[in-house]
């Protein structure tokens, strides 16, 4: 049996960047190595001893972005969790879990609805946790929607950690937007950290074709390896012109350019939800899975006139977990190409890198206290 240490060891944010208003003046964030008291678990909770954490843009936004988080600094950062069960409920003590990067209370009108991945009581490590989260040795969690891996075989247990919030959002995304076999399939902003897991969750939901859009040319060839069937290069191009070759690639293949299809924006990014808006038409689908704090314009009339729709999604349901890791054990989806380790460490060069747009993979940092 582990033993439980008496604190436990992670990386805090003490504060994050400002900006004054008047003068544009910034202040800089500060993540800062400390300690903390081992907390009492309360019943239905687990200690977990963090084996990965991987580091997401949502970290970055509550770093950089002045997105706010609910627990207020100090707090410890991140969300994508994996590790092993050290004390607590006993039924759970032993095992390797990932942690849902978002818990529902399972006890509201939203959660009863089927709906808990948006419950407005849920718990989310590195926000919503008191202080905990991800970059640290330890954390506590409610048991009941940890996701047991059990059966990894040869898989580490480390990069595991994306799999919760990069490979189940976009399964959330996929079932919110009742993806089906047979499916027409674009996914804009499909290179990255949350992108190549979409585009493979398309795929393997059946989707037929899954047309990549982004801007790295030698990132969308990748993709091509890993479920995309068509890609396009948006760089440098307006909305328009985007459209008018995803026009192109429909016609050259024998696809309706203009009804029926569903769209995953992904990016985050203004131009690509721009190239989301313009690509919506009759009877489709777009669905919102990527964050910004960009504010778009779009005719809802023409939403109207398509009988078409915009869908948001956050999140994932803890149900799905172990559907979405199953998809990683048999292949369907693939991670560690997309996937570098790093000690927790490095977690202040990571996350300059990660801001600066430097990151080829994903970062999934494993702790190193001692």
């Amino acid at each position: 049996m582990t033993k439980v240490p008496d604190a436990i060891q992670t990386w805090q944010m003490v504060q994050p960047w400002t900006q004054d208003k008047e003068t544009g003046e910034k202040t800089p964030g500060i993540l800062e190595r400390t300690s903390i008291p081992m907390p009492d678990l309360q019943t239905g909770e687990v200690l977990v001893e963090i084996a990965g954490c991987g580091v997401c843009h949502t970290d970055l936004s509550y770093f950089y972005h002045g997105v706010p988080t609910l627990s207020k600094p100090p707090l410890t950062l991140g969300h994508e969790i994996s590790g092993r069960v050290v004390a607590g409920e006993e039924r759970w003590v032993g095992k390797e879990v990932i942690i849902p990067a978002v818990m529902p209370c399972n006890n509201c009108p939203i959660c009863d609805a089927g709906r808990g991945n948006r419950c407005l009581a849920q718990k989310m490590p590195g926000n919503s946790l008191g202080a905990f989260g991800g970059f640290s040795s330890h954390i506590p969690v409610p048991a009941i929607d940890l996701c047991d891996v059990e059966g990894r075989g040869s898989f580490p247990l480390e990069p595991l950690a994306v799999i919760a919030d990069a490979v189940t959002t976009p399964y959330q995304a996929a079932t919110r937007a009742n993806l089906q076999a047979g499916d027409r399939v674009v996914v804009v902003g499909g290179t990255g950290g949350v992108g190549t897991y979409m585009v493979q969750v398309a795929k393997a939901f059946g989707a037929e074709p899954v047309i990549c859009i982004d801007l790295e040319q030698e990132k969308l060839e990748r993709s091509l390896e890993y479920g995309a069937d068509f890609i396009i290069n948006s760089t440098g191009k307006p909305p328009k012109e985007i459209r008018n070759e995803f026009r192109s690639l429909c016609k050259e293949h024998g696809f309706p350019h203009n009804y029926d299809w569903k769209i995953f924006e992904v990016s985050g990014a203004r131009a690509g939800q721009e190239i989301s808006l313009a690509l919506l038409s009759f009877i489709g689908k777009l669905i919102w899975v990527g964050f910004s704090t960009d504010v778009n314009e779009y005719s809802l009339s023409r939403l109207m006139a398509f009988d078409a729709e915009i869908i948001g999604t956050w999140g994932c349901l803890p149900k799905y977990y172990p559907l979405a890791l199953q998809m990683v054990f048999d292949g369907r989806v693939q991670i560690e190409p997309f996937v570098e380790t790093r000690p927790m460490s490095m977690i202040r060069e990571t996350f300059e890198e990660a801001h600066a747009g430097k990151l080829t993979k994903r970062i999934v940092l494993i702790p190193d206290f001692v």
